[in-house]
């Protein structure tokens, strides 16, 4: 006589296993059903849990919509802290891997972060999330670019218009309006051209 066999006892996750198995399993849901599919109860039909543990992890579909970009921006800040760090120490070599960088993070991520960010417009989470990633990268690249500045460093006005470029110029390689190569290359120049007027 054999005995039943049973299934092994489901090991509980801890809070930040399980926030990563529900932003993988978004990202996945994102990816193959569109950003307008995902609410926190088709997410808990996809991850396999309960409703009121979606509930708990993210409160709100927006709530949930500004983890997915938290998660999205701390990814690509480690790839390209990382880019930047390798790049050899000159203006040039700086320039040039920002620019490859900034638009490779986008292009990685692709049309996913553009829906989340789509669904977020407007929403206070999205405006609280975005500027303080927004002043974090302004601040990073103050830093990158001021032994090759001014005395004075470069201005914050010139930082945040080489933003804006740089999220510009993304967009429009990503929907094939103009080429990767023609992205990164204008933002290459953008960043000397900042670079050359604070001095």
């Amino acid at each position: 006589m054999t005995s039943p066999t049973s299934e092994p006892p489901r090991r509980r996750l801890t809070r930040e296993a399980r926030t990563r198995q529900l932003l993988e399993a978004s990202w996945t849901l994102i990816g193959d059903e569109g950003t307008d599919a995902l609410t926190l109860g088709r997410l808990a039909e996809v991850a396999g849990v309960t409703k009121p543990l979606v509930y708990d992890h993210f409160g709100t579909r927006n709530g949930l919509l500004a983890a997915l970009y938290q998660d999205y921006d701390i990814r690509q800040t480690a790839l390209f802290d990382a880019a930047i760090a390798a790049a050899r120490p000159t203006l040039a070599d700086k320039a040039q891997v920002f620019a490859a960088a900034y638009v490779d993070c986008v292009l990685t991520q692709g049309r996913e972060i553009q829906g989340v960010l789509a669904a977020l417009c407007g929403s206070p989470e999205l405006t609280a999330v975005k500027r303080q990633y927004q002043k974090a990268l302004i601040t990073k690249c103050a830093g990158i670019f001021e032994p090759f500045a001014g005395p004075g460093g470069v201005s914050s006005a010139s930082l945040w218009a080489m933003l804006g470029a740089a999220d510009t110029l993304s967009e429009a390689a990503l929907v094939a309006d103009i080429t990767e190569e023609q992205a990164k290359e204008e933002l290459r120049q953008t960043l000397l051209g900042m670079v050359e007027r604070s001095h």
